[in-house]
């Protein structure tokens, strides 16, 4: 059954070995925040820079793997139909809208929707790693530059993940504008197997 995350909100469910996850964009242009955990310990958790390191790439996408921090494949990702996904920036988070875009006012941020949903689980704040930014498209340019432009991703595109472990999973509709280009959309998940 496909469940909907609202518009800058989030979820956490548990996944078992060798069930799949698709991810979908409904809309278009909605970036969202994974994150994953050992569902027998959550102290192993994904980790960007073991994936960047094993898979040897900064673009994660189809037949990659995702790994923890322990140096265990916890997803492979089977099918990517927007290909462009981002795992060099942390969940915007509170700070992120201060010291980023000089907000003022309270603003909803990935980070804290991952807390909120992670705490059932017994997982802290602190245990929050940097999140596989599924259809986010951060550029890089050849001094090292980042910036982070308009999704690619369409109406209808999805990546289709598969457990290689137990896990707990938190996902998000992201809360940034600059992510988003600018407008706030729902995220699709299905849980297959």
């Amino acid at each position: 059954m496909v469940q909907t995350i609202p518009k800058q909100s989030g979820a956490a469910f548990t996944l078992k070995k060798g069930q799949q996850l698709k991810v979908i964009d409904p809309n278009g242009e909605q970036v969202s925040d994974m994150v994953l955990y050992n569902a027998n310990d959550f102290r192993e958790k994904i980790s960007s820079g073991k994936t960047l390191d094993f898979e040897e790439s900064l673009l994660i996408s189809k037949n990659n793997y995702l790994w923890s921090n322990r140096s265990n494949k916890m997803m492979r990702i089977l099918e990517d139909t927007n290909a462009r996904n981002d795992f060099l920036l942390a969940p915007c988070s509170p700070e992120t809208f201060k010291i980023m875009y000089g907000n003022k006012d309270y603003h909803p941020s990935c980070f804290e929707n991952l807390a909120d949903n992670l705490r059932p689980y017994g997982i802290d704040p602190d245990d929050i790693p940097t999140a596989f930014n599924i259809f986010m498209n951060v550029q890089f340019a050849e001094d090292g530059k980042l910036r982070v432009e308009p999704p690619l991703s369409r109406a209808g595109d999805y990546v289709l993940f598969e457990a290689q472990i137990d896990l707990i999973v938190g996902l998000t509709a992201c809360s940034a504008e600059d992510s988003n280009n600018g407008t706030f959309k729902p995220i699709l998940y299905e849980i297959i197997g």
